[in-house]
């Protein structure tokens, strides 16, 4: 049994693409980096990718034997939830984001996986919902990665870019070129930091806040 054990990012050939046997998967099953497969052809595979890996429509992967293998987001169970005005489907949108829900952003529609409890609390808001059969393929987390939480082994990474971000925004570059001179400070008795958010600092920034 051949193993698929690489996502290939460079650009291929149309016509090598299109050669490629396929591999029809639903959402939940794109989610696993490590389980057994059916190719489209009969094929029986093993997948054993990275950890964290998210497979997406159209991802093109390696076998061992140096194969290619082409994924399809396999039509499912899905509620298409639409509205009205915009600040229905804002606030749908709201509170399905404050339930951690994966959701695939359209220009009109929110998608999601048919959830009976999360039907009635849309329509409860004033969304009209429809289910229907349909590939589905929620957003990535903002900074490059899936569905995670903050006791996932890769939240680190995405948490460590998204300060990065923030540091870049606002003129920061801690621990780089960001100088603390920590003999100017004066801290305040319940400041447990040194990042200068808090009363009763003097600092010595090599930058200025704008």
């Amino acid at each position: 049994m051949r193993t698929i054990d690489k996502r290939l990012n460079a650009k291929l050939a149309p016509v090598l693409i299109k050669r490629a046997p396929t591999l029809t998967l639903a959402y939940d099953a794109r989610c696993k980096s490590r389980f057994a497969a059916t190719l489209d052809s009969g094929e029986e595979v093993g997948v054993v990718l990275p950890r964290g890996t998210v497979l997406r429509d159209g991802d093109m992967l390696v076998a061992d034997d140096g194969g290619l293998v082409r994924v399809i987001a396999a039509p499912q169970s899905v509620l298409r939830v639409r509205a009205p005005e915009r600040l229905t489907l804002m606030r749908a949108a709201y509170h399905l984001g404050n339930r951690h829900t994966p959701v695939e952003v359209g220009i009109d529609e929110l998608k999601l996986e048919a959830d009976p409890v999360l039907e009635d609390m849309l329509k409860r808001l004033g969304a009209q919902v429809e289910r229907a059969e349909l590939p589905f393929q929620p957003e990535a987390g903002a900074y490059g990665g899936g569905h995670r939480h903050g006791h996932d082994e890769t939240f680190a990474e995405d948490y460590a870019l998204a300060q990065s971000v923030f540091d870049e925004h606002h003129g920061h570059a801690h621990g780089h070129a960001h100088r603390h001179d920590h003999g100017d400070h004066a801290h305040g008795a319940d400041c447990g930091h040194d990042h200068g958010h808090c009363d009763g600092h003097a600092h010595d920034h090599s930058h200025e806040h704008r």
